[in-house]
């Protein structure tokens, strides 16, 4: 699944970091590729587990399956992502981050989304607290445990 609403580069990023969607995630999506090992050595990717969890959550917001597939560690990664067209991503607040730097191994990244259906204009919340591990360089989404 490609992305079904894709944002033009000088679009606001929906990770909210204040950057155009080109300059911020959008070069991550169109830099990584599908698959594991699909990157090529000139691709752009997220270089901390924050960055990554940022460009997943605007994965959702675009619709965009065949990234969060991508980033998705195999270990624990579906082996397909149907995601649901009346969700509208609406605002990424982080919560905490621990290690997930450049030059660490793992991460976690604690967010909340928040999110409101398209069909019945309800509301609600994603509190997820993320496990992230680099290798070979690249940053992948492990789990997450929800909160609340």
């Amino acid at each position: 699944m490609t992305a079904t609403s894709p944002l033009p580069d000088d679009a606001r990023c929906p990770c909210l970091s204040g950057e155009t969607y080109g300059a911020c995630c959008g070069r991550f999506h169109a830099g990584l590729g599908v698959g594991p090992g699909a990157a090529g050595p000139d691709a752009v990717t997220a270089p901390t587990a924050e960055a990554l969890m940022r460009s997943r959550y605007a994965a959702f917001a675009v619709g965009d399956a065949d990234y969060l597939l991508a980033t998705w560690h195999p270990s624990t990664r579906p082996a397909d992502l149907d995601l649901d067209d009346d969700v509208a991503w609406r605002r990424l607040d982080v919560v905490a981050t621990s290690a997930g730097g450049p030059l660490d191994r793992t991460g976690v990244v604690e967010f909340v989304a928040h999110f409101r259906s398209a069909e019945t204009r309800e509301r609600g919340t994603l509190h997820e607290v993320s496990s992230f591990v680099r290798e070979d360089g690249r940053w992948f989404y492990v789990d997450g445990e929800h909160r609340g």
